[in-house]
């Protein structure tokens, strides 16, 4: 049955090109529950088989999942909390998850919008709480540009190595997967000492 979802979407991927993985991660960026892997992982098995461009599959893959990022935080900036839990709930977003996202955000500052984009549950709705609290856009578009670009090349990086190898894709996204949740956990401490650092040098 996997199989077959992941031949499918190769095919998918490989007819509509660059623009059917724009479309997909804009998509998995928002409120519908669409799994990065079995998007970026076959694309990533495509451009191995020389079918398509390593580095414009990665460039698709960002630009999708920072425009999907980009309509909630518009959506939430605009219409505000009320909106989000009146038609979140039709997207399994309740207010208990709300209430833990912006949680997140508080304790974490701007810098949650890189790191949730790498934590699975997190990724699509970080957006969320950012739009909300009206965080800059330019730092917003960056930061989670630098999140969803690691989270790419990590799946791209998946499917350009292992195929279309059902095993070998569990075993390596696991690992991989490990991988970036360190990676998010050394990036916020240099972060935070950095900015104590200057908060210090202000203050003096």
């Amino acid at each position: 049955m996997i199989h077959e979802i992941a031949n499918t979407i190769v095919s998918y991927i490989g007819d509509m090109g660059y623009w059917g993985i724009f479309l997909l991660m804009f998509l998995e960026s928002t409120f519908f529950p669409f799994p990065s892997e079995i998007i970026m992982i076959p694309a990533g098995y495509l451009a191995f088989k020389g079918e398509m461009n390593l580095y414009l599959v990665v460039l698709a893959g960002i630009l999708g999942s920072v425009g999907g990022a980009l309509l909630n935080y518009y959506l939430a900036m605009a219409f505000g909390r009320t909106f989000i839990l009146q038609y979140g709930k039709y997207f399994f977003i309740k207010e208990e998850t709300l209430d833990k996202l912006e949680s997140f955000f508080a304790k974490h500052g701007e810098i949650s919008t890189f790191t949730g984009r790498l934590i699975p549950g997190i990724r699509q709705l970080i957006s969320l709480p950012a739009g909300l609290a009206r965080m800059n856009m330019a730092k917003f578009s960056f930061y989670t540009a630098l999140g969803a670009g690691i989270w790419v090349v990590v799946l791209v990086t998946v499917g350009y190595l292992v195929g279309s190898n059902e095993d070998l894709i569990s075993e390596y996204l696991k690992s991989a997967t490990l991988i970036a949740l360190i990676s998010v956990v050394f990036i916020t401490i240099f972060y935070v000492v950095r900015y104590k650092r200057r908060k210090e040098i202000l203050e003096k």
